[in-house]
């Protein structure tokens, strides 16, 4: 399986880039933002590789870091996710912005990628939810009470907090990082009236 290519770019297409090492050109495939990153034709690149072994063919799949490639495997394990998919993905949102999203289960900054409707951008959350924390850069804290939320768990004075914001305008993961900074400042007893009040205060800085 191929791992790596190192050597000199030969020319671009629409999805794709060839690479020449040592006189042969490997047809690789690769997300609108990693094509983005590498140089001009006729200068040096490398790229880490996913090999794909298929019946009928041989896919090779490009990455400018190996951590894209690492979402490009976890992105392909969800039902209904092919490589297509999963590049499109990589090619709208930056790598910590599909972490938190998954992580905060938000669905519609998931769906913002082309060809991903709102069952296939659920799914995604839902079979990633374990795994995107350790990649994302929000707050435990928002994670937890996220989760807590979309499954009724969160205290009362918590989600009625919550609730609150939103009404107000406010989108919902905005308005759960407000309120999870209020319980840290106001303590877990705290009341919904003081978590809205501390809230807002967060909001305003």
């Amino acid at each position: 399986m191929i791992g790596k290519l190192s050597g000199v770019i030969d020319n671009f297409g629409e999805d794709s880039v060839v690479i020449d090492v040592h006189g042969v050109g490997y047809l690789v495939h690769c997300s609108a933002r990693t094509l983005q990153a590498l140089p001009a034709a006729g200068e040096a690149a490398t790229l880490a590789i996913e090999t794909w072994v298929r019946e009928d063919q041989i896919r090779l799949y490009g990455f400018a870091i190996g951590l894209e490639r690492e979402w490009f495997r976890l992105l392909t394990q969800v039902q209904g996710v092919g490589a297509k998919v999963a590049l499109a993905v990589l090619s709208t949102l930056k790598i910590a912005e599909i972490a938190n999203a998954i992580a905060l289960g938000d669905k519609a900054q998931i769906s913002r990628t082309p060809g991903v409707g709102p069952k296939l951008a659920q799914r995604i959350v839902v079979e990633l939810k374990d795994k995107a924390p350790a990649y994302a850069s929000v707050d435990p804290a928002v994670v937890r009470l996220q989760g807590d939320i979309s499954e009724r768990r969160a205290p009362q004075p918590v989600a009625d907090a919550v609730s609150a914001l939103v009404h107000l305008g406010y989108g919902e993961i905005q308005a759960s990082i407000a309120v999870a900074a209020a319980v840290r400042t106001a303590g877990e007893g705290a009341t919904t009236e003081t978590l809205i009040r501390t809230s807002l205060k967060e909001l305003a800085k």
